[in-house]
């Protein structure tokens, strides 16, 4: 064939099959769209998580600091290497020595000189709580004026050489706690600094102030002796032409300079790199650089390093989680697509078989096919790749486009190579009905091969867990996707059989609607099997995915619940007032309010301590019902009276302690003799702790007087109830702190449940996961209906033709809907069973617990979160399957009421 014939035959098809070129050149955009965005999806989530790993830590903690301690100054003149001139040199050099990815914030370094041994102020007029001298540490510090308001006085001046006097300048926080003011003086060992002003930091939780928190305020510390007694430390801002005279006092000067690491433009890939600069920095070749400009005993350090590392755990333990969905939606597309190849070959076989017929050579036949696919899939990859790009924040751009590639070549060979292997040799035609088809060797041995992989997929899973680290195992994530295969296959081989079966007394009924549709679906051809492979592989991912959504949303109202122990947890170090029990009684949203007294108190066994619960048994028993801790009936604490030890309900490890015999506490009521009378695990008071609850009536009647004592009231107040008006409860409480006293604090357990889900890295999992699943139903529907559509053309001419014979419009509804329904059935069933066995095969290796809490890159708090069951999650794809089925089924019959029988049965004639 000449390029001009090879256009023309292609213009011709495209124009002639337009509703199936665009449905191909679509459905590959959206999966190059996906496939693009999923690895910029992840490099997003995870750059939000390495800066917010480094832009919440405490400003000490995201700094590079460097020293020279005074004993390794080597220079002929010591004196001199303090100065601010070399200091501003050695600034600037050590600057040049940061490579990226390590970028320092300008703005905020600090270099200068400090005293690391404090120096005793013998002013008398000085504060003095419990004896020892106030301890100043000297600051001859750069860059003073820029960092701060000038509140009073002037900014110090340096001194003259040999001075005995120094100028310096306090914050105002430090001059109010230490009674200073412009032009005090102060005495210090070698050296007397005279007040000369009081500043205001411009930003004190800064880098410049916050990382040595006494330049901005003073402090109250204990001394190391015996008896410990409490004195004040605080810092002197002196000018930085001061650094000098330092040396000549006893506070063992050292030079410093100090870098916040600016994480604002830090990546996820660049987190490596950064982290090996500043292990050089600390311990290897960049430290010897530094040596070389500010001395060779410099010392360099940062627990930036430390940050990182925590973060490549996270990321780690998150990252095999999210592999089983990548390879769950990978897969399902990937099906989707050669299902969308095998489904156009069938339909054109007459086509192709006719042209091999007629002499076309198979790999001229292919390279067409080729061509004709490739004219539509490539340009709709490109297309779609594109679109990510644009529409998706992330930092790579070759893994994108690697996929994107992938999803047009894929889209553009799925249809030749199905021809090809359907047509190398001309072959007469036969009907390969589903029913009858008999599965060959080959088909045997990769069936068995699948079936070997996904058992030691399972194995391997089960024994290692997602959160046993080592990155990401193929085999390992793609556990789901092979048990959905394999499930795929066995109902492939089953499927006949109930066909079959059910077609015999079918046959010997008077009805037409059974048999007739009976008769259909076991004469679909062989290919009408990949929709049914697609469908439970998509239904299996999604029932798998939304049931690890569903335990990450699980573990998290559980951890919430765990940490306050109700709706809302209201507490003081001293009795609550009682007017508070009231007022947030009112609250919108509230159902009960349980006093509770909480004391602890200690073990003889010198064990931890016991929590003691006193609480009046109806409402409590009410509140642990509505929490679900530790549920328990009120008559089990019911009061025996006498003096017979009261019953209590004890956690198991004070039971595995003291045993079930009679003991006695000592709370400030008076003496209690207690009996155990049953365990729970947990309890709303104390969640978890070795807890000892009691009948408040009881207390009451044994000690009336200290009981009833203002001064022994609750401490503890616990709120139940839906949705809870969150902004009232903390305005009752507010209204209810006393002035003067400790403060009443308030839990909540919404906050803690949102606090659970504030961290970036795991925000952007959640939501990339999320987006799998509903990407996976959504190929499952679409698999679902393109083999509805496959057979529309069929079944609207067998309509026609049997109404010509006299069917009602009912008759052919009902016809319509029974033939869609066995596949659809049994792919909504093995779905549901293939994910519920799924999920019951690999939770012992799904450690839910990085998604589901900070921190937690292993198991948190809680232990491993596992994953379970959700019934949601398995029965909703399942059920979306049968729907669409009889939607499509309906809606096709609907329409063919419409249209003439005549424009029917000459359908795909042309005029």
């Amino acid at each position: 064939m000449s390029a001009l014939t090879w256009t023309g035959l292609l213009a011709i098809r495209l124009r002639t099959a337009r509703g199936a070129a665009l449905a191909l050149g679509t459905l590959v955009l959206v999966t190059a769209f996906l496939a693009a965005a999923f690895p910029r999806g992840v490099d997003a989530y995870e750059t939000r998580g390495v800066r917010h790993a480094l832009g919440a830590a405490p400003p000490e903690q995201r700094t590079v600091e460097i020293s020279v301690a005074r004993g390794d100054v080597t220079a002929a003149d010591p004196a001199a290497a303090y100065r601010a001139a070399e200091l501003g040199r050695q600034d600037r050099a050590i600057r040049r020595q940061f490579e990226e990815p390590l970028r320092v914030s300008g703005d905020q370094s600090l270099y200068g000189v400090r005293t690391t041994k404090a120096l005793n102020a013998r002013d008398s007029w000085l504060p003095r709580p419990e004896g020892p001298d106030p301890a100043m540490s000297l600051y001859a510090v750069a860059d003073l004026a820029r960092h701060a308001i000038l509140t009073r006085g002037r900014l110090p001046r340096g001194a003259a050489s040999g001075a005995g006097t120094v100028e310096a300048a306090v914050t105002v926080s430090t001059a109010r706690t230490l009674g200073l003011r412009v032009g005090s003086q102060l005495h210090l060992p070698g050296l007397t600094v005279r007040i000369c002003g009081l500043l205001t930091p411009h930003d004190p939780d800064g880098p410049y102030w916050a990382v040595d928190p006494l330049m901005a305020a003073a402090r109250q510390d204990v001394s190391a002796g015996t008896p410990p007694q409490k004195y004040w430390r605080a810092g002197l801002l002196l000018s930085p032409q001061d650094g000098p005279a330092l040396t000549a006092t006893e506070g063992e000067p050292e030079k410093f300079w100090r870098y916040p690491v600016d994480a604002s433009a830090l990546t996820a890939q660049e987190a490596p790199r950064l982290r090996d600069r500043l292990v050089s920095l600390e311990h290897g070749a960049a430290l010897a650089k530094v040596r070389g400009v500010a001395g060779g005993g410099a010392l360099a350090d940062s627990a930036v390093d430390g940050l990182l590392d925590g973060f490549a755990r996270m990321r780690a333990a998150v990252a095999p989680v999210i592999a089983v969905a990548a390879f769950g939606i990978g897969t399902v597309a990937g099906i989707v697509l050669l299902m969308t190849g095998a489904l156009a070959a069938a339909r054109r076989g007459p086509e192709l078989a006719l042209l091999r017929a007629r002499g076309a050579s198979l790999a001229g036949l292919t390279g067409q096919l080729a061509a004709e696919a490739g004219a539509v899939a490539l340009p709709a990859a490109a297309a779609g790749g594109g679109l990510a790009l644009l529409v998706v924040p992330g930092e790579r751009v070759l893994p994108s486009l690697l996929a994107a590639a992938g999803t047009g070549l894929l889209g553009t060979l799925a249809l030749p190579l199905r021809a090809a292997a359907a047509h190398r040799r001309p072959r007469t035609a036969a009907r390969a009905d589903l029913a009858t088809a008999r599965p060959s060797r080959r088909r045997t041995v990769a069936e068995l091969t699948v079936l070997v992989l996904a058992a030691g997929a399972v194995v391997a899973l089960r024994r290692r867990s997602t959160a046993a680290g080592g990155g990401v195992d193929a085999l390992v994530s793609a556990a789901p996707v092979l048990i959905g295969v394999i499930a795929a296959l066995v109902l492939l081989r089953l499927y006949p059989l109930p066909l079959r079966l059910a077609s015999r007394p079918a046959a010997r009924t008077s009805g037409l609607t059974g048999f007739l549709a009976l008769a259909r679906a076991g004469r679909a051809p062989a290919t009408a099997g990949l929709p049914l492979l697609a469908l439970l592989v998509a239904l299996t991912t999604a029932s798998f995915g939304g049931s690890v959504l569903a335990g990450i949303a699980t573990a998290r109202d559980r951890a919430a619940l765990t940490a306050v122990g109700a709706e809302a947890r209201v507490f003081a170090d001293k009795p609550l007032p009682a007017a508070l029990q009231r007022a947030v009684a009112a609250v919108p949203g509230v159902d009960d309010a349980v006093p509770v007294r909480l004391s602890v108190q200690a073990a003889d066994d010198g064990g931890p301590p016991l929590y003691l619960v006193i609480a009046d048994p109806p409402a409590y028993s009410r509140l642990a019902r509505a929490t679900g801790l530790g549920a328990f009936s009120a008559a089990q604490l019911a009061d025996p009276g006498g003096d017979r030890p009261l019953p209590a309900i004890v956690s198991p490890r004070v039971l595995a302690r003291f045993g079930r015999a009679p003991m006695a506490l000592q709370p400030e009521f008076g003496q209690l003799v207690i009996r155990p009378t049953a365990v729970r695990t947990d309890t709303p008071a104390q969640p978890g702790g070795d807890f000892v609850l009691l009948n408040a009536r009881s207390v009451a009647r044994l000690h009336p007087d200290t009981y009833a004592d203002p001064a022994n009231g609750p401490t503890l107040l616990l709120l139940s109830g839906h949705s809870l008006d969150a902004g009232a409860l903390r305005a009752a409480v507010r209204a209810h702190t006393p002035a003067a006293g400790p403060p009443l604090r308030l839990a909540l357990r919404s906050a803690e449940r949102a606090a659970l889900a504030d961290s970036p890295l795991q925000q952007g999992a959640e939501r990339l996961y999320t987006a799998a699943v509903v990407a996976g139903a959504g190929f499952a529907l679409l698999a679902l209906l393109l083999s509805l559509l496959q057979a529309a053309p069929q079944r609207t001419q067998l309509l026609a033709r049997l109404r010509t014979m006299g069917l009602p419009p009912a008759q052919g509804r009902r016809l319509m809907v029974l033939e869609a329904l066995p596949q659809a059935l049994l792919a909504a069933a093995g779905g549901a069973l293939v994910g519920a066995a799924a999920i019951r095969l690999l939770s012992a290796g799904m450690d839910l617990a990085p998604l589901a809490l900070p921190g937690a890159s292993g198991g948190g708090a809680l232990g491993a979160v596992r994953l379970r069951t959700d019934a949601a999650s398995l029965l909703l794809p399942s059920a979306g399957v049968v729907v669409l089925a009889l939607v499509v089924a309906l809606a096709q019959a609907w329409l063919s009421e419409r249209r003439r029988e005549s424009a029917e049965l000459r359908m795909g004639e042309r005029p």
